[in-house]
C-alpha cells in the first residue's frame, strides 16, 4: 500500500479534532486562516467521518478571524444542534430499553456508544450511531430477542449471529459476543477475561459497561475490524484516544500488553497507537510503554481518509443489494482487498476472519 500524504484540507480537520478532543491549543494551527473553498472542504469531511460536533468544539477555541463564513458556520451550528438533540432522544430511548430489560430480570451490557460518550468533555457532542448490546448469558439474550418480537420489532439475525431490529426508529444489534475475536484458541482465554475484569454499572445501575480493560480491547479490535474489511471513520479513533486518556491510571500496561502479544495484536496496536498519538494529539504517557507506537501510521491514515465512516464513501464502492449473497459477496471481497495491510499487522486474527466469512459465520 503506497504510502498516504495528508492535504492541507485533512490536516485542518485533524487540527479542529486535537482542540476538539483535548479542549487546549494543539500543533497545526499555522494552516489557519482558510480559504471558504477550503472550510466547505473540512465541513464536507467532518460530515462523511461523522465528527461534525467534535470538530465544531474545536472550532470554537479558534479565534474570531480564522473562522468561516456566517453561511457555513451557520450550517455547522445548526449540525452541532442537531447531534445534541440525536443524543438526548438516544439517550432516552436507551433508558428506556434497559428499563424493560431490567423488569424481566435481564442484565444487559453497553458496548461502544453512549458509554463512550460519557469520555468527552462534551458528551453531547459525539454523533451518536445504533445501539450495541451483549448478554450475560445465552438465556438472557434469547429472553431479550423475545421480549422485543413481542413488542412488534422485526427480528432478523446477521451472519455473526447478531440479532438486529429497529426500537422508535433506532437501530439495535444484540451481539453474540463480547470482544470480536474470531481466533478458535482464544475463546476459553477471552472467556476467562471477561469473568476476571467484569462490569461496571451506569445508568442507575440499569446498565452495565465492559471494565475499562475490557473495553479498550473492545475499541481496539472494533476498529481493527473495520480497517480489515470495509473501511473506518475518524470517530471509532476518537473514542478509543479519549478512553486511553481517561482510563490511564485504571488499566495495567503489562496485562493489556500479554494480551495483545496472546491475541497476535502487538503489531496493530502499535500501528493503531501511533494514529492516536500523530494525528489525534493522545498524550504518547498515556499509553503503554511497552506498546510504543511505530513511526509512520500512513498505510491506516490512508484507509481513514479514502473511506470515511465505515467505509461509505470508498472510491469505486458500489450500493450493495438487500440480498444477503451480495453483502456477504462485498465484506468478503472488502477483506481480500486489504490482505496485505491486514497481514502485516494481525495475520492470525486476518486469517480466521477469512475462515469464518467462508463459512458464513463472522463479521
Amino acid at each position: 500500500m503506497k504510502d498516504f500524504v495528508l492535504d492541507d484540507g485533512q490536516r485542518a480537520l485533524l487540527v479542529l479534532l486535537r482542540e476538539g478532543l483535548w479542549e487546549r491549543e494543539t500543533d497545526g494551527r499555522d494552516l489557519f486562516p482558510l480559504p471558504e473553498e477550503q472550510w466547505n472542504r473540512v465541513f464536507r469531511m467532518a460530515c462523511m467521518q461523522t465528527v461534525t460536533g467534535i470538530a465544531y468544539n474545536g472550532l470554537c477555541r479558534l479565534p474570531d478571524e480564522w473562522l468561516p463564513s456566517q453561511l457555513l458556520l451557520m450550517k455547522w451550528v445548526a449540525e452541532a444542534d442537531r447531534i445534541e438533540r440525536e443524543n438526548r432522544r438516544m439517550n432516552d430511548v436507551l433508558a428506556g430499553l434497559c428499563e424493560l430489560f431490567r423488569n424481566e430480570g435481564i442484565r444487559v451490557v453497553l458496548q461502544k456508544g453512549q458509554g463512550v460518550a460519557l469520555l468527552y468533555e462534551k458528551p453531547s457532542l459525539r454523533q451518536c450511531g445504533d445501539i450495541d448490546f451483549y448478554f450475560l448469558s445465552e438465556t438472557e439474550s434469547q429472553a431479550a430477542a423475545r421480549l422485543m418480537q413481542q413488542k412488534g420489532c422485526r427480528l432478523h439475525t446477521a451472519p455473526d449471529g447478531s440479532v438486529c431490529y429497529r426500537w422508535q426508529g433506532i437501530e439495535i444489534e444484540h451481539h453474540p459476543a463480547l470482544l470480536d475475536l474470531q481466533n478458535p484458541h482464544l475463546r476459553g482465554y477471552l472467556q476467562e477475561l471477561i469473568a476476571e475484569k467484569g462490569f461496571d454499572k451506569g445508568y442507575e445501575d440499569t446498565i452495565l459497561f465492559p471494565s475499562p480493560f475490557l473495553h479498550l480491547i473492545l475499541l481496539n479490535v472494533h476498529i481493527l475490524k473495520h480497517a480489515f474489511g470495509v473501511g473506518i471513520g475518524l470517530r471509532q479513533f476518537c473514542d478509543l484516544a479519549r478512553a486511553y486518556f481517561v482510563w490511564q491510571n485504571q488499566v495495567d500496561a503489562d496485562e493489556l500488553q500479554t494480551f495483545y502479544n496472546r491475541a497476535g495484536l502487538t503489531n496493530w496496536s502499535r500501528l493503531l497507537h501511533a494514529f492516536l498519538v500523530q494525528h489525534l494529539g493522545l498524550p504518547a504517557g498515556c499509553l503503554p510503554v511497552s506498546l510504543k507506537p511505530v513511526t509512520s501510521c500512513d498505510a491506516l491514515t490512508g484507509i481513514v481518509f479514502r473511506g470515511g465512516n465505515f467505509g461509505q464513501y470508498r472510491k469505486g464502492r458500489q450500493s450493495v443489494s438487500e440480498r444477503v449473497w451480495q453483502r456477504k459477496w462485498h465484506t468478503f471481497s472488502s477483506f481480500l482487498a486489504n490482505w496485505n495491510f491486514a497481514c502485516n499487522y494481525a495475520p492470525k486474527e486476518y486469517f480466521w476472519t477469512i475462515m469464518g466469512l467462508l463459512k458464513g459465520q463472522s463479521v
